[in-house]
């Protein structure tokens, strides 16, 4: 599964998931018809968080990591479950 489809599982406006141990508040908004999509996820009663844009351009797809560790991110939309 690439990085589009696994981005396009988290669902649009605000929910909560658990991962590892920790329940986070996750936000997705999209932009331009889909073409950039931003995630904030924010550890409830913690001080974890994520947040990144995403585009798609014609270049091809682009992660874009706010403030933190790609990796970071990449393991957030890996273990990220529906």
């Amino acid at each position: 599964m690439n990085l589009l489809d696994k981005i396009a599982k988290i669902p649009l406006g605000a929910s909560e998931i658990w991962l590892k141990g920790k329940k986070y508040l996750v936000t997705r908004r999209d932009f331009n018809a889909g073409k950039s999509t931003k995630i904030f996820a924010q550890e409830m009663g913690g001080k974890d968080f994520i947040s990144f844009n995403f585009y798609l351009t014609k270049q091809g797809q682009q992660l874009r990591p706010c403030e933190m560790p790609e990796q970071k991110v990449l393991d957030f939309i890996n273990l990220y479950k529906e």
